[in-house]
Formats: structure tokens, C-alpha cells, sequence
């Protein structure tokens, strides 16, 4: 069996999307060269990901930041229990 896993993170200034399989990096968003990079071994058969997957990247990265803004105003005044 193999372990496959998306990963989809945001911050105010930074964001991250991956594609992993097995523990390795199949792909993953350079959001500062704007571009989807496979950083896949020469010696394995390579996959090869849609040329719209860093475009679907980049509309994670906006949904991920509204969801943050939306949970950040909901969350505000919510009291911290010692």
C-alpha cells in the first residue's frame, strides 16, 4: 500500500501546497518563482502534474487565506480558559 498526502497551508505572508507519495516530494509551489516544481530523482519514473496545478495552487492560497481571516474573526472573542 502507499501513503499519498496533499498538503495545503497558509499564513498572512507565506503559503505551502505539496503533493507527497510515500514520503517523498512529487511536486510542490514555488509561490516567489510563480511555477510548479517536480523534484522527483532522475532514476525513478517520473510523474508528471497538469500544467494548471500550480494555477489550482494559487486559488488554494487565496481560500486558505480567507478561511484564516474568517476563523480569526470568529474566534476573537472567544475567552482562553486557564
Amino acid at each position: 500500500l502507499h501513503v499519498d498526502r496533499q498538503v495545503i497551508g497558509c499564513s498572512d505572508h507565506d503559503g505551502e501546497q505539496a503533493y507527497n507519495l510515500d514520503g517523498e516530494e512529487l511536486w510542490f509551489a514555488d509561490f516567489i518563482k510563480k511555477e510548479g516544481v517536480e523534484p522527483q530523482p532522475p532514476f525513478i519514473d517520473h510523474i508528471t502534474y497538469q500544467d494548471e496545478a500550480y494555477q489550482q495552487a494559487e486559488v488554494n492560497q487565496q481560500t486558505c487565506k480567507t478561511n484564516l481571516d474568517v476563523a480569526r474573526r470568529a474566534m476573537k472573542d472567544f475567552k482562553i480558559e486557564d
